[in-house]
């Protein structure tokens, strides 16, 4: 299969979607890869190192768009790109199409098979392509946190860990997954006092064994929010609904009770965030503030960090890379349930139903295309 690597293309977003040593095991697969040129200068890579790999250095988009079977990104497609995408395609990255309704609609255009790294499962019904940018997002969370709660950023003026005989800040990080447990375990390595809100009883109890003494998990529901609110200086949103909108935990009336000052970061923000005056931000400009209380919603955390994130991510993806390219897509997910869960829209049909439920669109169970082959 010619398979190829774009060039990013949002706002400060430095990651590439394979490392050069992902496209030497590719080629060793028997594959042709196209690299866009400079793909990867952004997290360390040059066009020579991937020569050297193997790939192809191509000049320009539109030229990988027209010879590639799959192209592989990091974030979702760009409006620059919409009329690139060719039918049949392959497209292979992270889409988050439950928050954008005109991404989803622009991909049902194309006729694209659209595979997104977020939905798709292992054995264990995990999300082994979100888990590596969910443990960069959660970590950075409570980085970006702490240098936001600096008066000069306008923040509160406080010291997350505090000094002897100054209490330490409140940090509240509502769900207990990846991207919580890693934020709650920088807050509570800066010495905060952290309490995390999960609504599974039985993940509640490993966060009980498991979590430094000054993290406290505890059931979550409206009502411990809402006090828990009041007393934070920090909240992280860090909930996750597979393939489909964030809840939105935190209203604009909640902000009104709340200490000035204080720091919301929204890492849900890519499945549309899980505070009501949630928006999304830029590495650019990352903050705004409502109701007194700075919000930072910057939707690829992630990208801030290139080289680690570039790494990581590519330990991740190729070998679901190596599968999909090996032959029809089709046959893939036939063999394949955890890349079957990726199939979020194919040939112009939604397949995932969270995406389809939030649009109001039709769904298309994605087994309709197993049936069509002979």
């Amino acid at each position: 299969m010619i398979v190829g690597i774009l060039k990013e293309i949002k706002t400060e977003e430095n990651r590439v979607s394979m490392t050069p040593a992902g496209v030497e095991v590719m080629q060793g697969k028997g594959h042709t890869v196209l690299v866009e040129s400079l793909a990867g200068v952004g997290s360390g890579f040059s066009n020579e190192e991937y020569q050297s790999a193997g790939a192809e250095i191509v000049a320009t988009p539109a030229e990988i768009y027209a010879r590639a079977q799959m192209v592989m990104h990091v974030k979702e497609p760009q409006p620059s790109e919409y009329g690139m995408i060719r039918e049949g395609q392959i497209v292979f990255t992270y889409f988050h199409f439950a928050a954008s309704e005109d991404l989803t609609r622009a991909i049902l255009k194309t006729g694209a098979v659209a595979i997104a790294y977020e939905t798709i499962t292992d054995a264990e019904n995990t999300l082994p392509l979100l888990t590596p940018m969910s443990e960069v997002a959660g970590r950075m969370a409570a980085q970006q946190a702490a240098k936001y709660s600096e008066r000069a950023q306008g923040g509160r003026g406080i010291l997350l860990g505090g000094v002897p005989g100054v209490a330490p800040a409140t940090v509240l990080v509502l769900g207990g997954g990846v991207v919580g447990t890693h934020a709650a375990q920088m807050a509570c390595g800066l010495g905060a006092k952290v309490y995390l809100l999960e609504t599974n009883l039985p993940r509640l109890r490993h966060l009980a064994e498991v979590m430094p003494k000054n993290c406290f998990p505890m059931m979550s529901s409206p009502a411990a929010i809402r006090n828990l609110v009041k007393e934070a200086d920090v909240v992280i949103g860090a909930v996750l609904v597979h393939g489909a909108r964030a809840p939105k935990l935190v209203s604009r009336e909640m902000l009104k009770g709340m200490k000035k000052g204080t720091v919301l970061v929204d890492v849900a923000i890519d499945q549309g965030g899980c505070f009501e005056t949630s928006h999304p931000t830029t590495h650019t400009a990352p903050t705004f503030e409502v109701e007194g209380i700075l919000h930072y919603c910057v939707a690829n955390m992630p990208g801030a960090v290139p080289l680690t994130s570039t790494v990581a991510l590519t330990n991740a993806t190729l070998p679901y890379a190596v599968a999909i390219a090996a032959e029809d897509w089709r046959e893939v997910i036939r063999k394949q349930p955890g890349i079957r869960a990726g199939v979020n829209i194919a040939c112009g049909k939604v397949t995932y139903q969270g995406v389809a439920a939030a649009f109001g669109l039709e769904y298309t169970p994605v087994d309709h295309f197993l049936i069509s082959i002979p």
